[in-house]
């Protein structure tokens, strides 16, 4: 039998949640499972690459015409008739849950992705946080969190805890797979000399990724190892963006710095490294490591989220918003014999095949999926 899942997403910008929602899609290609996605507003970097995919999208524009757009998916919902109405970031499962609710289906998903609820956020966001916690007794069946970290400040929120469960992000192996030709390519594109070592990061510029943090520490570890690059790459990490060259420039340094902006070849720019860094402040259960890991990375990270969790004994942990930290985790990677580093590359590599890959995902919202038609209602 068919089952038909119907997807509420905020928007289709390059993100953890529109990343694993597109994952997971492709997951259950060969399954009994169905997949249409409703995107609450138009454009965004993973539109076409949904499209490719042969992805069946349904685009509104809920900040022009709100009232019309929830009206809208409403008949959707009663039309489509979808087993599970599953939904991803605050403003779809506020939005998208009460659709589905008015339309007389009551086998909804929510789905937390953020585990910083006291950090800066527009009052939008916040109010329709504090909507969903009020209405989450009421309007989901079930709510996927995305770390174990997500649902303890969720359910200190005002969430209805007994309503949780974690599934953390998946990883196709085959899909990071180290290539010698496209390193070196891309390496030479960026100036890289074959023994330099890259140093790199990945992800768009966001006061939550502290991108201060990872210069800063770059910074510091340059007068020190001479033959140390950095490679950041990312939507806004590039010649154009003035705030990033001032921190570049005040370390004195600036010509160890390659800016590739936002690229759509992750695995390469990802094969071009030579240490994965996340300097983030705050995150669930960032995509960017595992992807690292899956390309067989040693990687330093700072604690946030479900790092910890993921990276376990593979890589180096070190506190959030802490430059020297930050650079001494670095530095004992690079105090290691470039053999010692792959080996714990592999071993990271190792972990994603064991604990995440996207089979085991697929099982997890499988089993999900089936409780949450079978039982219906709580």
């Amino acid at each position: 039998m068919t089952r038909h899942v119907l997807h509420v997403i905020t928007g289709l910008a390059v993100g953890g949640a529109e990343m694993a929602l597109y994952r997971l899609i492709l997951a259950f290609r060969d399954s009994e499972y169905r997949h249409t996605v409703i995107v609450l507003s138009p454009g965004g970097g993973m539109y076409s690459r949904f499209v490719a995919a042969g992805i069946t999208l349904i685009v509104l524009d809920v900040r022009r015409a709100p009232i019309g757009d929830l009206v809208r998916m409403v008949r959707l919902i009663r039309t489509m008739r979808p087993d599970i109405v599953q939904t991803w970031l605050y403003h779809a499962d506020f939005l998208g849950g009460l659709a589905a609710r008015l339309a007389g289906n009551r086998n909804v998903i929510w789905g937390v992705r953020t585990t910083d609820v006291d950090g800066g956020c527009a009052r939008s966001t916040a109010l329709v946080r504090y909507l969903c916690a009020s209405l989450s007794r009421w309007v989901p069946h079930t709510i996927v969190c995305v770390a174990e970290a997500a649902r303890r400040s969720h359910s200190l929120l005002g969430y209805d805890a007994s309503r949780m469960v974690v599934v953390g992000n998946g990883f196709d192996l085959s899909a990071f797979t180290p290539g010698h030709d496209e390193r070196a390519a891309l390496r030479a594109h960026c100036g890289f000399a074959v023994d330099d070592i890259v140093l790199g990061t990945l992800g768009r510029f966001n006061l939550d990724k502290d991108y201060p943090n990872f210069v800063k520490a770059a910074g510091q570890l340059a007068s020190r190892y001479p033959r140390l690059r950095f490679l950041m790459i990312g939507k806004n990490l590039d010649a154009d963006n003035a705030e990033l060259l001032r921190w570049i420039d005040a370390t004195g340094y600036a010509k160890r710095f390659v800016l590739l902006g936002e690229r759509a070849d992750i695995a390469i720019c990802l094969s071009a490294m030579d240490i994965f860094c996340l300097s983030s402040r705050t995150e669930a259960f960032p995509n960017v490591v595992g992807e690292a890991m899956a390309m067989g990375l040693p990687c330093v990270a700072t604690d946030v989220g479900d790092v910890a969790v993921l990276m376990a004994d593979t890589g180096v942990l070190v506190p959030r918003a802490n430059p020297d930290a930050l650079a001494q985790g670095v530095a004992g990677l690079m105090a290691l014999a470039p053999a010692h580093r792959r080996q714990l590359g592999q071993q990271a590599r190792a972990r994603i095949g064991a604990r995440f890959t996207m089979g085991c995902v697929r099982a997890r919202f499988e089993h999900i999926y089936e409780g949450v038609i079978a039982r219906g209602e709580l």
